[in-house]
């Protein structure tokens, strides 16, 4: 039987994705994120050797459409309604947005 996932762990993985679980919210995640991970496991022991490689659900239709070069929204429009478009450097070219990480 493969290891199940530990509160320990749910905590890491909350702390990772910057969530504020409560005790009970954390032992429900726990439960179902093992219960998540169980089926995957279990989605291993399909024996799919007679089944057909395909990348798509079915072979009649292509969904797929050309891939047409189109021209793109000049940096001013672009920028015109960002935050603090300029940035740091006057004639910046990118958008300014808040750290997220570390």
């Amino acid at each position: 039987m493969p290891k199940r996932l530990t509160r320990p762990e749910v905590d890491r993985i909350a702390a990772l994705a910057h969530l504020e679980l409560t005790d009970e919210e954390a032992e429900l995640f726990t439960r179902q994120l093992g219960d998540i991970l169980d089926f995957a496991n279990r989605l291993q022991d399909v024996d799919t050797t007679s089944t057909k490689s395909s990348w798509q659900s079915s072979e009649s239709v292509n969904s797929l459409r050309e891939d047409n070069l189109l021209p793109s929204l000049p940096t001013e429009e672009a920028l015109a309604n960002a935050p603090d478009a300029s940035g740091a450097h006057a004639g910046s070219r990118f958008f300014r947005v808040p750290k997220v990480i570390g």
